[in-house]
């Protein structure tokens, strides 16, 4: 008899926790269509997508062939650094002279020393898959601290897109690498951390030169946040680190003192998340849609960007399967190779719509700010 109830006792606990894991897939079964559309859920989907694209990423490095296009090119501009020289003039590679800024140079060359002296494809294949995986958590995070998107919308942002994978683990393109250096400023930013926010801005910008695209909404933001004297610290720091690292006495201490502190009567209402996110990425998007030429490695540049662009504007007359048709085309666009005028008819409307809805819709910088201003 005791025997019976000490083997009872003992699944006890192991039962309450079926029963708790249970009661829990049940619940979230009955509030399933909840998970899809509430953003308050974007954690929960984003670690689910993050899972099955460690899965997607690993099938399509095995799976599907590598095309080489400019990896051999960075190896060799970075050998050339490394054999000592350092005129950008007899830089070159297969694909012409080195036109990146230095940031790319010494991160490219701490891949040339981890593969082999670029030998070794798949290992790259596998660094640059790690640094998809990091680049969508950045990404997750900046979009669950706006809670704006539908949680389903995420599925096209990452698992979706045939294109983003062969950036990142079918081409190695140093994009990726810019841009993950650039959402880790944003969260700085959001998180307050203006100082080290412009650090990691400079060192995008340093890796490749798309980033300057951001630049005017961080200029704004900068001048809203801390006024103009409030600012200069701050472009000090992304100027100095274009310059070599020579760090002035403004800088140093806008580095120590987190952005905390502002300039007195330079700020007239707080720029929460939805204002920072809405004008970098909106700055952004203006420089694509008038870029003169893209590519299909600059697709990455805003890729991450377009559901924040398409969901956080409430707009009526653009429904979400509206807003689905927008991204798919803009996909297909994309994938279209060669281009052909339908295919790039096709992308302009879509931006052409997208820019339709933030022109339309309310602005993150109401027009009461200049009452506001006027009475400091």
């Amino acid at each position: 008899m005791a025997a019976g109830l000490r083997k009872r006792g003992r699944a006890g606990p192991a039962a309450r926790t079926a029963g708790f894991c249970g009661q829990w897939l049940w619940r979230a079964w009955q509030e399933r269509r909840l998970l899809l559309l509430e953003p308050r859920y974007t954690l929960l989907v984003a670690a689910c997508l993050c899972l099955a694209e460690v899965g997607i990423t690993f099938w399509v490095i095995h799976r599907v062939a590598y095309t080489e296009i400019d990896w051999k090119a960075y190896m060799a501009q970075v050998e050339g650094v490394i054999n000592g020289t350092y005129d950008y003039t007899q830089l070159q590679g297969d694909t012409g002279p080195l036109v990146y800024p230095a940031g790319f140079v010494y991160i490219f060359m701490g891949l040339y020393y981890a593969t082999g002296r670029g030998t070794d494809i798949r290992m790259a294949q596998h660094i640059f898959a790690v640094l998809y995986l990091a680049t969508l958590l950045l990404v997750f995070l900046i979009y669950h601290q706006t809670c704006k998107v539908p949680p389903f919308v995420f599925f096209f942002m990452c698992c979706a897109s045939y294109r983003v994978h062969s950036i990142f683990v079918l081409r190695l393109f140093n994009d990726p690498v810019a841009m993950a250096l650039l959402f880790l400023s944003i969260n700085l930013l959001l998180a307050q951390r203006w100082g080290w926010g412009c650090c990691c801005f400079s060192l995008a910008v340093s890796v490749k030169m798309n980033v300057l695209l951001f630049a005017p909404g961080l200029l704004f933001l900068l001048l809203m946040q801390f006024g103009f004297r409030g600012a200069l610290p701050k472009l000090g720091i992304c100027a100095v680190l274009q310059d070599g690292g020579k760090c002035p006495v403004a800088a140093k201490g806008s580095l120590q003192k987190e952005g905390s502190t502002t300039a007195p009567h330079t700020q007239s209402y707080p720029l929460n998340h939805g204002k920072i996110i809405s004008t970098l990425f909106t700055s952004n998007f203006i420089g694509i849609c008038f870029s003169r030429s893209l590519h299909y490695q600059f697709y990455v540049w805003y890729f991450h960007t377009l559901p924040y662009l398409l969901w956080a504007t409430p707009a009526r007359w653009l429904t979400h399967l509206l807003r689905l048709l927008v991204l798919g085309l803009i996909e297909l666009s994309w994938n279209t190779y060669p281009s052909t005028s339908c295919s790039s008819a096709a992308l302009h409307i879509c931006h052409a719509v997208i820019l339709l809805q933030l022109w339309l819709g309310p602005q993150p910088f109401p027009r009461s700010i200049q009452h506001s201003k006027k009475a400091h």
